[in-house]
């Protein structure tokens, strides 16, 4: 009798500790209307959920679209897309599903969960040629599908420490990434606490600052972290050489930033990008990390500037 009551008590603490992440996960809150109250921009129902975007600069200026990464909303692309704004653009931006306060649908984050969103969005505006795209990291890999899938829609490609070319992955994110099931719980049991550890305490600026605060508060969104997973699964196991070399073949032009200590997205990428599109015109700035556009917004407008110029 004491035997099996061992076997159930074992049973039942596997059970427990089995399904606890999940359980915290779907005790977070979702976005909703407390959430949104107040904030800049629209909300906007689209086909798969509600995206929150927001238009700054020019207002008849030509149309750019800013696409931002993958733990981050849109809100690190301000400098991007107030620089834009500054040059003459009328600048969209939008939070991607599971990140800021667009919804979080379920599904695998792949290109054309990307694409869709990002292609429903064009059409409520109807934004049909002659569009400048810009994406930052995950952003970039979206930017770069997107362009290859709608090039006569497109004018040029701004990629800042893009996806897509080369990516420096964590042991952790590996497995979890490439195992099933085991992969998503030991997501869902420990890549709250080592994100909440990656995330710098004090921001150098007030701006700074602010993204990190965002950051937190994300974490302990429902639909986050599964989103995270999700878009390493999807579209950031994705290579992009085709598509690069397919923008070349288009005549699509194609501006480049990278950062010269970025530990995410290596160096070596600018010589990838020169060998598949070598009309690509790039740039580095030496002192930024992956976080550049919030971190180094006037180098990185600086950097567009010229490269724009050119």
């Amino acid at each position: 009798m004491l035997v099996w009551f061992l076997v159930f008590l074992l049973g039942a603490v596997g059970l427990y500790a089995a399904v606890w992440p999940f359980v915290i996960e779907r005790r977070r809150p979702a976005i909703g209307p407390t959430e949104r109250h107040g904030a800049k921009g629209e909300f906007i129902q689209l086909s798969q959920g509600v995206t929150h975007c927001r238009w700054v600069g020019s207002a008849r200026g030509p149309v750019a679209v800013v696409v931002h990464g993958v733990t981050t909303p849109m809100i690190s692309m301000e400098a991007v897309a107030e620089g834009l704004g500054q040059l003459g653009y009328r600048v969209l931006m939008y939070d991607l599903y599971g990140r800021g306060l667009s919804d979080a649908p379920a599904g695998r984050q792949d290109r054309v969960f990307f694409m869709r969103q990002l292609s429903d969005l064009c059409a409520y505006y109807r934004l049909t040629e002659e569009i400048t795209i810009a994406g930052y990291s995950m952003g970039g890999g979206i930017a770069t599908a997107f362009a290859t899938a709608f090039p006569h829609s497109v004018k040029q490609v701004i990629l800042v420490a893009s996806s897509g070319v080369r990516t420096t992955e964590s042991r952790f994110s590996r497995f979890c990434r490439r195992v099933p099931w085991l992969g998503d719980w030991v997501h869902a049991q420990f890549a709250h606490a080592l994100l909440l550890k990656s995330i710098p305490e004090r921001g150098e600026t007030p701006e700074i600052e602010r993204i990190l605060r965002v950051q937190r508060e994300e974490l302990n969104r429902r639909g986050y972290l599964p989103a995270l997973l999700s878009s390493r699964r999807g579209i950031l196991a994705e290579d992009q050489e085709d598509d690069h070399r397919k923008l070349w073949r288009q005549g699509i032009p194609v501006a480049a930033i990278w950062a010269g200590q970025d530990r995410i997205i290596p160096l070596r990428a600018v010589g990838l990008i020169g060998l598949w599109n070598r009309d690509a015109r790039q740039d580095v700035i030496e002192d930024a990390d992956h976080g550049l556009p919030y971190t180094h917004g006037p180098q990185v407008v600086e950097a567009l500037r010229n490269l724009l110029r050119q």
